[in-house]
């Protein structure tokens, strides 16, 4: 007999996403209902609300509490999983997120249950990588303050790095945080020729990239010292590049963050780009989104900033709900999951 799996989808993980997976997998009875509109402003503002507040902060629609009661597997993108929706739930075997966050997902009430919940903060592994590189080239080779000046009539060739302007072969990159992104960061970087530090909390010691590729494992501050340019693809909930750190950097480096704001004291990184003690940043992620209009950043000529868009691409949203099925059918069969948050449930369930 068939599993029903509940699929909620939105702007982003769209029906027609789920309905080509399922299409290929039916041992899977699928049902969709969508959260939210197609307002983007709109679902920016609840997603916000969501990661601030939990999932009980923004309702869901009726239906969705009637459909999860047969329901034995609960898929979800932004579509909030609070408490109460657990409590209906007669049947649930799995609750599985498009996502790596879990802000909108009510964790505890799911373990409590002695449901396995699997995420996917792989989703947007190649989207955020690509991004960073790209923000390396960007940054490095003056591309969008290029950009600005000819669209406002000049023809710009003084740059703040006039003098010192480099390609990325033979520079150092340093890659804090070595998950997902940052391998795949690493991996792309082979391609130009860099060399790579990385840093971690944690390192698999089965990691083949590590055994294979040249890639040398280093303390943070020896990264921070010896990189041409800092990229930052860690997950952490406190801030782990603080002044001290950040002032290792060379004059000459540049500093990429695709991950989170959070995580760098952005008043002393505004004051060392401020007073020219680093060459420059890319910042893709920002302390207030969207930026207030006093933003010291804009202030600045050394910086490129983009709008936290660098996960959302179509590869990002189609693929996931087949990624997740996968890491679900290993759960199924005994196996560790890629990816799993409280496997404190067990296994095979």
């Amino acid at each position: 007999m068939a599993m029903k799996i509940l699929c909620i989808s939105d702007m982003y993980v769209t029906d027609k996403y789920y309905e080509a997976c399922f299409a290929a997998h039916p041992e899977y009875e699928l049902q969709v209902i969508k959260f939210g509109s197609d307002d983007f402003i709109e679902m920016r503002d609840k997603f916000h609300r969501i990661e601030r507040h939990g999932p009980e902060e923004v309702e869901i629609p009726e239906e969705i509490y009637t459909a999860i009661e047969d329901a034995d597997v609960l898929m979800v993108h932004i579509c909030p999983v609070p408490e109460k929706l657990i409590a209906r739930a007669k049947k649930l075997r799995a609750v599985l997120t498009n996502r790596g966050g879990l802000e909108n997902i009510a964790v505890e009430a799911i373990t409590k249950r002695g449901i396995p919940l699997l995420n996917n903060p792989a989703h947007n592994t190649n989207g955020v990588a690509e991004l960073a590189i790209g923000l390396m080239v960007t940054e490095t080779r003056n591309v969008a303050r290029a950009h600005m000046g000819l669209k406002n009539g000049v023809w710009r060739e003084d740059y703040p790095n006039k003098l010192d302007i480099w390609e990325l072969k033979g520079k150092t990159v340093g890659i804090v945080g070595f998950g997902n992104i940052g391998h795949r960061v690493a991996e792309m970087l082979q391609v130009f020729g860099c060399k790579v530090l990385v840093n971690d909390v944690y390192y698999d010691p089965d990691d083949e990239m590590l055994a294979t590729l040249p890639i040398k494992k280093v303390d943070l501050p020896t990264l921070m010292r010896e990189s041409d340019i800092v990229t930052l693809h860690a997950r952490n909930t406190e801030v782990i590049l603080d002044r001290e750190l950040l002032s290792m950097m060379q004059p000459h480096a540049f500093f990429i963050n695709t991950a989170r704001a959070h995580m760098v004291d952005y008043d002393a990184l505004y004051e060392l780009l401020r007073d020219q003690k680093i060459m420059g940043a890319a910042l893709e992620v920002h302390p207030t989104e969207p930026l207030p209009e006093d933003y010291p950043f804009l202030k600045l000529d050394n910086v490129t900033l983009t709008t936290h868009r660098g996960g959302a691409t179509i590869n990002a949203y189609s693929d996931s709900p087949e990624m997740l099925v996968t890491d679900y059918a290993r759960y199924l069969a005994g196996k560790k999951p890629r990816f799993f948050v409280n496997p404190e449930v067990g296994y095979g369930k």
